[in-house]
């Protein structure tokens, strides 16, 4: 059953619900996803009662794991005088993912688009300490976890311990989805965090200097100078535009004997490249590959890659085909770290692809929607009165409403039950939701997602006594009457997302469903992306990266 649908059985039935696990979830999808929290004897779709006990005379104990977006948002907006915080993360260091196209070029040097964690902590209002390790459990039972040190074995002392917690903010990010297709882990590149970015500078290098050694048939040059991106989302087309422009800006005059034998093909599954984008930034996209030299291959799926072929399915008939590559970047989709799906399974999600939440970012562990009348029937009197609670509840319901230019909910029963009534029952209820939901696609998972989750749950632990005090959530469906909720529900905002193109172009999709496309919005990226860095010297070194790139063109040695 839908979120949506199990909602509007408890709308009419009147359900409490409860939770019974002592624990606080922050989860992210790589570089951005999806936030939870949950906690043992308290309503799901409030703060935990331990939060939100102004009385507490002993700090709970917050542990943090991971340090990409989610993480980091929660860390710096986070009041850590009032909790016991401690963060686990196998890196030591914040890196500034949409960035990492550039590392594999050498655009922007690797240590330009990173902050040490220390650093970011020592700023807070209270101490936080710091753990390098890997979690490799979460035993939810007893609320601990069992890490691992993340050093060389030549470390002296034990490498594995253990953490109490009363919350735990799992921020791990996300792995690569492979598809279990057969070569890829062996033969691919990913490009998911620094040291991705870093592998694939060094291969590229690589490539061009293989090609060059003596005594190579040209169809040999030609192999290692062919460079297949596996997925045209934004992370493909951009690794594709940034090596163009290094070829054409800095290799061409660097390896004369070889530039003719250079390619670079986009493989991709779907019909179209950028296909979350706007459908008029996807077109200009192929036609600027197009034009560049970039083939981009769509229809096409990947049954397996060899070391030295890579081996397609041709969609629309059925054949197969092989092309030989130099280099192969995988980069189709994301997937749940073993260490969540092994969490997911101790709280009964284990069925699940993604971690459940509601709309308050609590675990999904017992259906939490509130019953206004438990007659089994609304009248569209009583429907409207909750309405407002409703769109503030479920933002995705407001937007659905507006793209179908609906005027409210009760258009939306006409539309779903096609008849006009008098009184909604359950099933009309559910049917019309369930129209939204069936059309509602998840929050992309996008550093812009989790930053602003991140934020948003700091903000609700440091306004725990106020929001106790001053609740400013939507009504309570069940309860007294009047009765409202801590916390207003998350919304996401949606500032835009950008697609470098190469050439000194990119594309944006901004607010408003506005569509910017050339010279004039890359120069927009710049400024945005140097804004957005999380401190001024980091922000400093990216500037001096691009000028400097401008000035002297990229590095090509192989460090």
């Amino acid at each position: 059953m839908s979120f949506f649908g199990r909602a509007a059985r408890d709308l009419f039935n009147g359900s409490p619900a409860s939770t019974s696990s002592k624990l606080l979830l922050l989860f992210t999808v790589s570089s951005g996803g999806l936030v939870a929290y949950s906690d043992s004897r308290s309503q799901p779709d409030e703060v935990p009662a331990s939060i939100v006990n102004k009385n507490d005379g002993q700090k709970k104990k917050v542990v943090v794991l991971g340090t990409g977006w989610a993480g980091t948002s929660f860390l710096k907006d986070l009041d850590a005088s009032m909790y016991d915080v401690q963060v686990v993360s196998p890196r030591n260091y914040f890196a500034f993912t949409p960035l990492l196209p550039s590392v594999t070029c050498g655009t922007v040097e690797a240590r330009s688009i990173v902050e040490p964690v220390r650093n970011i902590i020592k700023k807070r209002n209270g101490e936080i300490q710091f753990w390098e390790a890997d979690c490799l459990k979460i035993d939810a039972e007893n609320n601990k976890i069992f890490c691992k040190a993340n050093f060389d074995n030549n470390t002296v002392g034990s490498e594995e311990f253990s953490l109490e917690y009363d919350y735990l903010v799992v921020a791990v990010g996300a792995q690569v989805n492979t598809f279990n297709t057969p070569g890829v882990k062996e033969n691919c590149h990913f490009l998911k965090d620094l040291e991705d970015a870093q592998r694939l500078r060094r291969t590229v290098i690589d490539c061009f200097e293989k090609a060059v050694l003596p005594d190579l048939t040209e169809e040999e040059r030609r192999t290692n100078l062919h460079f297949v991106i596996v997925g045209g989302g934004p992370t493909g087309v951009e690794f594709a535009a940034e090596l163009h422009d290094f070829l054409i800006e800095d290799l061409v005059n660097i390896y004369p004997t070889v530039k003719d034998l250079v390619k670079i093909s986009v493989v991709q599954s779907g019909d179209h490249i950028l296909n979350t984008f706007d459908e008029r930034i996807s077109s200009f996209a192929e036609q600027k590959f197009g034009r560049d030299g970039i083939e981009v291959q769509t229809g096409c799926r990947v049954v397996s890659v060899s070391d030295k072929e890579i081996t397609m399915k041709m969609k629309p008939t059925g054949e197969l085909c092989s092309i030989p590559h130099g280099l192969v970047l995988w980069s189709t989709g994301i997937s749940t770290r073993p260490v969540v799906k092994d969490f997911m399974e101790q709280i009964g999600q284990g069925k699940r692809r993604i971690l459940a939440t509601n709309e308050w970012l609590r675990v999904k562990e017992t259906e939490n929607v509130y019953a206004l009348d438990n007659s089994g029937t609304l009248t569209m009197e009583e429907f409207r009165a909750v309405v407002d609670d409703i769109i503030a509840r479920y933002p995705q319901v407001e937007t659905y409403l507006n793209n179908q230019h609906l005027g409210d909910l009760t258009d939306l029963l006409k539309d779903a039950m096609s008849e006009d009534k008098k009184e909604v029952d359950i099933e009309g209820f559910k049917k019309a939701i369930h129209l939204v939901d069936s059309q509602t696609t998840s929050l992309p998972a996008t550093a812009q997602v989790a930053g602003q989750q991140g934020k948003y749950l700091a903000k609700c632990f440091n306004r725990k006594n106020q929001c106790t005090e001053h609740p400013e959530g939507p009504r309570r469906f069940a309860g007294p009457g009047g009765t409202r909720h801590f916390f207003a529900p998350f919304r996401y905002k949606h500032f835009g997302q950008f697609a470098p193109l190469g050439g000194e172009q990119a594309a944006a999709e901004l607010p408003g469903d506005w569509v910017s496309m050339g010279h004039s919005t890359q120069w927009l990226w710049y400024s945005v992306y140097a804004s957005k860095q999380v401190s001024w010297r980091t922000r400093m070194l990216v500037v001096s990266d691009w000028t400097r790139r401008f000035i002297f063109g990229r590095d090509s040695s192989r460090i």
